[in-house]
């Protein structure tokens, strides 16, 4: 019998075994491994909580989410891609140019370092549109890299004239290694995408506007150490640039507050894409037609001309309907206290105020010279195997 005596006169019944026993202490011995690799993860990092110092789990969760995050943009590769919207990259992808942006310009104007990785490539710059920031950024950063830009007016070439777009992407692909084209319709660079074998970029066009976008982006996470989380209100008109802000936002945890005149909105098709891209990514997307209703609780307060190219016989009507809209100190009093300013130039005193726009809150400048360490970025990224050196920032 399996039976022993306890006290006076009491039986304990002993059951036989079962594996029941084996089995929990199996999963004890599970648990009690993970959690000890956890904080053996935790103790690489420097983060363990002790009394010592001020780490919150909470942040230890986030140190170990940095790590997940920074293998998996180390994993994306962008080689030989085009870029005539963000629409076509997801979060990841978007992640890993900033990151390889923020990495050359500290590499090359921290530090002094001479990267030659464009060396023995072209860049074919064709210009529908005249550029201060985007002709410069380009032909600047492309030589900074080693390679040959080179710049083509329409005096140069013409794209669906005197050549067909399907012939002149034909050619360019054997002589340069890649096209930026700044345009005035989607279509054409949809058209050279097509027929190409080497990546083109989108300098801009009417729909779109992506590297200026990046530019942007790369600013406010250098400004406020992360994206997630922030505000951004767009003032002014449906354009091509709150087009791209509304295929790029979501995608970055930031929340999007759009002010424009009545019969001004964005394209219909890509508020639906804004709307459903804000919902996968749980953002807000707001939209009205009130200024101060859009600049409530916002981190930046952005805007743009009010009369882009080709819009001059325009200037009357619109200066007339978009009475109310420039951003001044009244606007962001309705922000959030340490609101910041975007505008991707050049700038009339009609869209924000000289007291906003030259003020300590205006990070124009810094997101014009961002332009530069951005395209280069890009370039880097679609054309060479590139592995950013520095630590990749929170975002």
């Amino acid at each position: 019998m399996n039976e022993t005596s306890e006290g006076a006169g009491q039986n304990k019944v002993v059951k036989p075994y079962s594996g029941q026993d084996s089995s929990h202490s199996i999963v004890v011995a599970v648990v009690f491994l993970t959690c000890y690799a956890y904080i053996r993860l935790l103790d690489t990092l420097s983060v363990v909580p002790t009394h010592h110092n001020k780490y919150t789990w909470k942040q230890e969760l986030v140190n170990v989410a940095q790590l997940r995050n920074a293998s998996c943009l180390g994993s994306v590769n962008l080689k030989g891609r085009s870029l005539l919207t963000l629409k076509d990259f997801n979060s990841d992808e978007i992640k890993r140019l900033l990151w390889v942006s923020g990495d050359l310009k500290h590499r090359i104007k921290k530090e002094n370092q001479y990267l030659p990785l464009l060396q023995g490539k072209s860049i074919a710059m064709i210009f529908e549109k005249r550029s201060t920031r985007t002709r410069m950024s380009t032909e600047t950063g492309f030589a900074l890299l080693g390679g040959h830009p080179c710049f083509l007016t329409s005096q140069d070439i013409h794209l669906g004239v005197n050549e067909s777009s399907t012939d002149t992407a034909r050619v360019l692909s054997g002589l340069c290694d890649i096209v930026l084209a700044r345009v005035y319709s989607h279509s054409t660079l949809e058209e050279l995408e097509k027929e190409a074998t080497i990546p083109i970029i989108n300098g801009l066009c009417d729909l779109y506007h992506p590297i200026q976008i990046l530019a942007d982006f790369l600013t406010l996470q250098e400004h406020y150490g992360k994206l997630d989380g922030l505000t951004v209100s767009w003032i002014g008109d449906g354009n091509n640039v709150l087009h791209s802000f509304m295929m790029t936002a979501a995608k970055l945890g930031v929340h999007l507050r759009i002010a424009t005149p009545k019969g001004y909105g964005p394209e219909a098709s890509v508020v639906q894409e804004a709307q459903r891209l804000s919902k996968l990514h749980g953002t807000q997307l707001v939209m009205t037609s009130d200024p101060m209703e859009a600049a409530k609780g916002s981190d930046v307060l952005v805007t743009d001309t009010w009369v882009s190219m080709g819009q001059e016989e325009e200037k009357k009507k619109r200066l007339k309907d978009f009475h109310g809209y420039q951003i001044s100190n009244k606007t962001g009093s309705m922000a959030n206290p340490d609101w910041t300013f975007l505008h991707c130039l050049p700038r009339k005193q009609e869209e924000v105020d000289d007291e906003v726009f030259y003020s300590p809150r205006s990070l124009v400048f810094p997101e014009a010279e961002n332009r530069k360490w951005t395209i280069m970025g890009l370039m880097v990224s679609l054309l060479v195997d590139y592995t950013p050196q520095t630590k990749m920032p929170r975002f």
